[in-house]
This record gives structure tokens, C-alpha cells and sequence, in this order.
């Protein structure tokens, strides 16, 4: 029988040691999760391709997944109210499912966070490429990934602290760009549409399709719990992040996926072609300087969103190492800095060099950026779904179980399911198709690790 509560408390012992205490306050740890999340990208880059599917429901899909993810976040709970880890689900995991289910979640994360990590580097390529043609300059796509990994891995390598300050200022600016062009919107256009608000034309495979790029947009609300270590007060300060960080960032979601749908009524261009909808909605309201602002903003967010992956995955990546189920490399801490230097160097490193193969390949930016992200998609769902089987598990053994977390788990799970099902049936068009096999593959070479590596230690 295994000692779940036994095995959790080795975890944490081993994988405190090493990175910076107590060093971030509450507005940091929450800069932490928010920047995860990049609240720019999805108003600049990603409703469009919410709304190919959604259509006039585009706004109801985000708000599923505010509620779907706020449910999540509460099983989260459940575990950063008592740990001090930086093992974030994947400690969690252990805790109450057991090593198996750990390592399952752990290795979910690697390839959601590092996905995640594509996404946004593909993302600031666009946005900073856009910029530099419009002032002349005609960079390789190759060069602004190498700059883009290279700062990434200077902020996580050098300080914490220098990470999430920069992360902080870097979203304030963006969303304060965005919210208000949606304010010029709104002046221009008024506030009621009626086409919205009552569904016109939505229907459930649309907003089942439209779900799972709605929940990628939050994606990684829940890596505060990687700073458990890191943080002052963290049985307060990251359960908090974690749910505020969703329900803020959902707000804006929901708020700025009405206005675009609403602004592009009656432009020459629909909502689903735009590949820069804020752009366009700037020009066609007669504030371009707020797209040049923007574009600026969200290539800024998406390099803050590069930056909190890597922090995120090199701290799941230590923990994992330290318990001993990865390299011993990757559990090494910078004597200096207090960082987990190692991790977070490979990680910039896959940070640079997928993106530039799939470039390489010929693969269209946007089209890297959908097929990385529906990877990153399938990683959290499993983490999400897998954390929410063991919450209840957890406060059952601890005497805590109410009625109350039993409903909120199952809501949780059910609510994940909708996108697992959506991006499996109707069976997506070539290569989408291929990309849940991919994912399958991945999870499969890790559990056979995992039991090779149980035999080999058992034979030792």
C-alpha cells in the first residue's frame, strides 16, 4: 500500500533545496500565473480561430471556460493550501493518486509547458516580424526565435525576481492597450448586440470545437504553484493567484471576444480572416496608433509567456529530477542565482529549436502556432482532469471530503472532457489529425520510462 502522504512529504523536503525562499509577494506570484496565461495573445491572435467555430457564441465559449478552469483551480486548491513545492500538479499528483499518476501528470506538463513555450515564441515572432516590415526591415523568422529564447533563458536563469517583475510590467502594459481600443469600440458601436446574446447561429458542435482553443487561452493559469518555494505566504498567496488569475484574465477574455465580434460587423473583412483583428479594428476606428501600441503589447506578452513557461516546466523538470524519476542534471541549482539553472537552459534551448525546425519545414507560422498549441492543449487537459480525480481522494483521506468538492470535481472533469472530445471527434482534417497520435506517443515513451526505470531500481 502506498503512503501517499509519506511520499508527498519526501517530495517537498527534497525539492525545496536549492532555489530562492519565501523571495515573491502576492502581486509576484500572481504576475507569475497571469503572464502564463498571456492575456494579450488570445484578444490579438487566437479569437479568430475561436470564432471560425463559435461563432456568435464565441464569448459563451470563454465563458465555459472561465467556469471550467475556476473549477479546476478550486481542486488546485485543495493541495497549494498545505505544500511548498515546485512541483506544481505534478507534486499535487503524487500526493494524492501515487508515484504513477505523478509521473504521468509531471510528464503531461513537460510537454504542455514546453508546447505553450512554442506557441508564444511562434506568436512574438509574428507580431515582432509584422513591426519590423512596417518600419523597413525584413528579419528571418530563425533570427527573432534565437532572440526571443536567448532573453528567455537570461531572465530564468539569472533571478526569480527579475522574472516576474518583468512579466508584471510587461502584461499591465499590453491589457491596459487592449481594453482601451475595446473601449473605442464600444463608443463607436454601442453595447448591445442582440445577434450575440442570443446565440444567433451557435450551436453545440460549434461551441465544442470552439471550447478547446477557448480553454488554451488559459492555459498555465495554475503555474503559481511552481513558486512554492518561491513564495511568501504560499498556502494563501498561490491559492489565491491561481483563482483570481483565471477569473481576471477570463473577464477580459469574455469582455474582448464580444467587442471584436461586435467591431467586425459590417467591415469588409469577417472576424475568422483577420490575422490581426485588434490591427484591424484599429484602422477601421481610426486609432491606428493603438494597433502599432498593441502589436507592440502583445509581442511583449507573448515573450512574458515564453518566460513563465520556462520557469514553470524547469521547476517541474527539478522536482521531477530530485525524486528521481528524470536525469539528476535537471534537479541542479545555481549556487548564485537559486535558480534551476539546467532546466531552464534546456528548456530555452527546445524553446529556440523547435519552432525554427517546424519554420525550416515550411510550416506557416499561424499554422505552427494552432498545431503547437493543440498539443499544449492535450497536456494541460490530462494534468487538469488527473488533478480533479485526486482532490477529492486527497480530502477523504485527510477527513475533509464535503459534498460540496465531490460536485466541483465532477464538474471539472466533465467540463475538461467537452475539448478532449471536441478535438477527437469529428475527426479533424490532415495534419490536426495526427497531432493527438503525436501527443499518445509522447505519453506512451514516458510510461514505458517509468517502468523501465521501477525495474532497474528494483533489480538494483
Amino acid at each position: 500500500m502506498i503512503d501517499a502522504e509519506r511520499i508527498g512529504e519526501a517530495t517537498r523536503s527534497k525539492s525545496e533545496a536549492g532555489l530562492r525562499r519565501e523571495a515573491l509577494p502576492f502581486i509576484e506570484v500572481l504576475a507569475q500565473s497571469v503572464a502564463n496565461i498571456a492575456p494579450t495573445a488570445t484578444p490579438a491572435l487566437a479569437i479568430p480561430l475561436v470564432f471560425a467555430n463559435g461563432g456568435n457564441g464565441t464569448w459563451l465559449s470563454f465563458l465555459l471556460a472561465t467556469i471550467g478552469l475556476v473549477l479546476v483551480g478550486y481542486n488546485i486548491k485543495q493541495f497549494a493550501a498545505h505544500s511548498t513545492t515546485p512541483g506544481s500538479l505534478y507534486s499535487y499528483t503524487l500526493t494524492g493518486l501515487g508515484p504513477t499518476a505523478g509521473f504521468i501528470t509531471g510528464w503531461s506538463l513537460i510537454i504542455a509547458y514546453l508546447a505553450t513555450g512554442f506557441v508564444v515564441v511562434l506568436g512574438f515572432t509574428i507580431f515582432a516580424g509584422d513591426l519590423l516590415k512596417s518600419i523597413g526591415l525584413e528579419v528571418p523568422p530563425v533570427l527573432l526565435f534565437a532572440l526571443d529564447a536567448a532573453v528567455i533563458w537570461f531572465f530564468a536563469y539569472k533571478d526569480i525576481r527579475l522574472s516576474v517583475k518583468a512579466m508584471l510590467i510587461l502584461e499591465a502594459f499590453s491589457v491596459l492597450a487592449i481594453l482601451v481600443l475595446g473601449l473605442v469600440v464600444v463608443g463607436n458601436k454601442g453595447i448591445i448586440d442582440t445577434n450575440q446574446l442570443t446565440l444567433q447561429g451557435a450551436n453545440f458542435d460549434g461551441l465544442r470545437l470552439s471550447l478547446v482553443l477557448a480553454i488554451l487561452g488559459f492555459v498555465g493559469f495554475e503555474s503559481a504553484c511552481s513558486l512554492g518555494v518561491e513564495a511568501k505566504n504560499p498556502s494563501q498567496n498561490i491559492p489565491r493567484a491561481v483563482i483570481w488569475s483565471t477569473i481576471a484574465v477570463g473577464i477580459v477574455f469574455i469582455v474582448m471576444a464580444y467587442i471584436e465580434v461586435l467591431g467586425f460587423q459590417g467591415l469588409s473583412t469577417t472576424l475568422d480572416k483577420s490575422g490581426a483583428p485588434l490591427n484591424a479594428l484599429a484602422e477601421a476606428f481610426q486609432v491606428p496608433f493603438l494597433g502599432t501600441v498593441i502589436s507592440i503589447g502583445a509581442a511583449l506578452s507573448f515573450f512574458a509567456c515564453g518566460l513563465a513557461c520556462v520557469n514553470a516546466v524547469s521547476r517541474v523538470l527539478f522536482s521531477m529530477s530530485r525524486d528521481g524519476v528524470i536525469h539528476s542534471s535537471m534537479g541542479q541549482a545555481h549556487v548564485t542565482n537559486e535558480t534551476p539553472h539546467i532546466a531552464a537552459t534546456l528548456s530555452a534551448v527546445l524553446l529556440f529549436l523547435v519552432p525554427a525546425v517546424l519554420s525550416l519545414s515550411g510550416i506557416a507560422l499561424l499554422d505552427a502556432y494552432v498545431y503547437t498549441g493543440t498539443i499544449a492543449t492535450f497536456g494541460f487537459l490530462l494534468a487538469y482532469i488527473l488533478i480533479s480525480v485526486a482532490a477529492p481522494i486527497y480530502l477523504k483521506r485527510q477527513n475533509s471530503l464535503k459534498i460540496n468538492h465531490i460536485v466541483v470535481a465532477v464538474l471539472a472533469i466533465i467540463l475538461m472532457l467537452i475539448p478532449v472530445y471536441g478535438s477527437l471527434l469529428p475527426v479533424p482534417d490532415y495534419p490536426l489529425s495526427l497531432l493527438p497520435y503525436l501527443y499518445l506517443g509522447y505519453m506512451l515513451v514516458g510510461v514505458a520510462w517509468m517502468f523501465y526505470d521501477r525495474r532497474r531500481r528494483k533489480q538494483r
